[in-house]
């Protein structure tokens, strides 16, 4: 990836940049999902090359995650053989202003969600536009579900007052399939007064296996900004 002189590509550059030098040497680092995070691990890597930062392995939430920092030379491992992450670094959809947080616009939310709660650090970096006053203002709630069950999970979710639709492929005929081989429900309310216990409500239906709604979790939220034509980054 190359600087790049458009404005909005330099900012999410600026913002990933940003996380990736909170990084300290022989971390056990989450690595989210999305482009903003692709920054962060081409940061990462370029902090490897120099020498500036050293002995340190990523965790992928993704298939994605997973080929950038091999291509980046940000050695993995996997969560059977740590016990702990010390920091992760992840995008979003939107951010509510308690940092409650809607992920899954790239259908890697349940891995997200098992890296980001465990992290004892967890950034988020995102552009002003994610922020939001209310949850689900702007973005359905994606909730990961297995194939077999999804008919009755549609009719539960109405049962909630959520409009649920199931998430079509791109350039592919059907629907989307996770890393995890399930399939993908946006779930669209008129309002999320909440957070918390419909993030509880959804994964207790039976054939859900995680849901975007991500509460509690939030250590700092880094958000970048184009103010007079040039990149921003702040923190919330």
């Amino acid at each position: 990836m190359s600087v790049s002189a458009d404005p909005v590509k330099l900012m999410k550059q600026e913002v990933g940049k940003a996380a990736a030098s909170l990084v300290k040497s022989g971390s056990i680092v989450g690595l989210g999902t999305g482009s903003t995070t692709a920054y962060t691990i081409q940061f990462l890597g370029d902090r490897l090359k120099s020498g500036e930062l050293k002995d340190i392995v990523g965790i992928p939430t993704s298939f994605q995650s997973e080929v950038l920092a091999k291509h980046y030379g940000v050695p993995l491992t996997t969560l059977d053989a740590v016990d702990h992450i010390d920091i992760a670094i992840d995008g979003a959809d939107e951010v509510d202003p308690n940092k409650n947080l809607i992920k899954g616009g790239g259908a890697a939310h349940t891995r997200e969600k098992v890296v980001d709660y465990l992290a004892g650090q967890f950034i988020v970096v995102v552009d002003s536009g994610k922020l939001v006053d209310h949850l689900g203002s702007t973005f359905a709630v994606p909730v990961e579900v297995i194939p077999m069950a999804i008919t009755p999970v549609i009719n539960a979710i109405k049962k909630l007052g959520g409009n649920p639709e199931l998430r079509m492929g791109v350039k592919k005929a059907g629907p989307v399939i996770t890393d995890q081989g399930n399939m993908v429900v946006d779930v669209r309310f008129d309002t999320i007064e909440d957070p918390v216990n419909l993030e509880k409500t959804l994964n207790n239906i039976p054939g859900v296996l995680e849901n975007g709604i991500f509460v509690n979790c939030v250590d700092l939220v880094l958000i970048g900004e184009v103010i007079d034509g040039k990149p921003s980054v702040r923190q919330m």
